[in-house]
């Protein structure tokens, strides 16, 4: 199927409470327009780099969220042109997130990224550290953050049963939170879980954002 038919295939499969994220890293701004002509507006980028070269030869209605590992010193080519960073993985991040944000006086929006798969090479908090961070900026609030919600991975296997306990530890935290929290998180509304080989699972445990690549726009182009 073409780019086009696999946007309008999965959209049709998805809740009303679920978006897609197209996730274009590594593939080129002509794919990115196929899937733009077909009303897709959200998409995901990786790389710092390539996020900074495409944002501004593309339509100023895309959405782009970053995805990827981020470093501290990548903030000024991501910051400007991100509507949701997912992959906030440690409490150092989040601080330089906010220090930029407020001295250009912005409103960063971030999902905290939670560790929950077996491998190793896999970033985010564990639980205990996510929760206790929660709670330290529940009584000293973030000027320059939003925080919007959880991000996470499942491991890579064939193992549904592992997913789905992946994804349910996922939910759990989410939903835990935002319940404790109403007030101090307002915002606090997304989960953002599920790719092209494990999103029907995600939708199951509550998924608000799945990050389809591969399914989309196929294998990576550079």
């Amino acid at each position: 199927m073409s780019i086009a038919q696999e946007i309008i295939k999965i959209k049709s499969e998805l809740p009303s409470s679920a978006r897609l994220v197209a996730v274009s890293k590594f593939h080129p701004a002509d794919s990115i327009m196929e899937a733009y002509d077909a009303g897709q507006r959200i998409f995901g980028e990786s790389r710092p780099q390539e996020l900074a070269a495409k944002a501004p030869v593309l339509p100023d209605d895309i959405q782009w969220h970053f995805i990827g590992h981020l470093q501290t010193n990548k903030l000024k080519m991501v910051i400007p042109y991100v509507s949701l960073i997912h992959s906030v993985d440690s409490k150092r991040l989040l601080l330089e997130i906010n220090k930029f944000a407020v001295a250009r006086n912005l409103k960063v929006n971030c999902l905290l990224e939670l560790f929950v798969a077996t491998e190793e090479t896999k970033q985010g908090f564990s639980e205990d550290e996510l929760l206790e961070l929660i709670s330290d900026i529940a009584e000293n609030p973030l000027q320059g953050v939003e925080l919007c919600g959880i991000m996470g991975m499942a491991s890579y296997t064939d193992d549904q049963e592992l997913i789905r306990s992946e994804f349910k530890k996922l939910s759990g935290t989410f939903e835990f939170i935002k319940n404790k929290y109403p007030d101090r998180f307002p915002e606090f509304k997304q989960l953002s879980m599920g790719m092209s080989n494990d999103y029907h699972i995600a939708l199951e445990y509550g998924s608000t954002l799945v990050r389809i690549g591969t399914r989309i726009f196929g294998e990576r182009v550079y």
